[in-house]
């Protein structure tokens, strides 16, 4: 369980760091947006690159975050109703959601995704506005994206069961809520 454990901390230091990079793409795309919105107000000229791009910054900004939003605990769930249920059945439905519908709908998206990126890559496809980009690099944020989601998966898995083992104490819950949690296990 101890390498499983290395590996996921290998996997968490991992998201980490592409999440924290990739927040610095929130800054990119305002500065584009804005440089665009006074080109286009100042000098009557506009290109749909810059437009594009935008949306390009954004597109990996979401899917290069969505790793870091679950490895911080962020992602969307219904707390009022997890958190009436005790401990040990939040873990189990944890392990049921990453096993049956996380990693399943991962995989799926990288399944899928794959041939959708070469296909691009391999036609060099651009986009149908005029002085558009071209698509692939686009395209494989989703493949990459789906990527790092499917890893991190597998890291909160080893955690959660790692938590049920009284390995180690849960990384979601608040120190002192921890806290006291070992002392009951000790």
């Amino acid at each position: 369980m101890q390498a499983l454990l290395s590996l996921s901390r290998a996997i968490d230091r991992m998201n980490t760091a592409i999440g924290r990079a990739a927040m610095w793409l929130i800054l990119a795309a305002v500065l584009v947006s804005a440089g665009n919105a006074v080109v286009r107000k100042a000098l009557s000229t506009s290109s749909n690159a810059w437009l594009e791009l935008q949306w390009y910054l954004f597109g990996a900004v979401f899917m290069l975050c969505g790793a870091y939003t679950l490895l911080n605990n962020e992602h969307i769930r219904i707390d009022i109703i997890s958190q009436m249920l005790p401990k040990r059945v939040r873990n189990w439905i944890e392990i049921f959601g990453i096993l049956f519908f996380l990693g399943p709908f991962c995989l799926i998206h990288i399944w899928h995704g794959i041939p959708f990126l070469i296909r691009s890559y391999d036609l060099q496809e651009r986009s149908m506005n005029a002085g558009g980009l071209i698509l692939w690099p686009a395209k494989s944020l989703v493949v990459i994206g789906f990527t790092l989601l499917l890893i991190q998966a597998v890291s909160e898995l080893i955690k959660r069961v790692a938590v049920m083992r009284g390995l180690i104490p849960d990384p979601h819950e608040a120190p002192v809520e921890a806290e006291a949690n070992l002392s009951q296990i000790h």
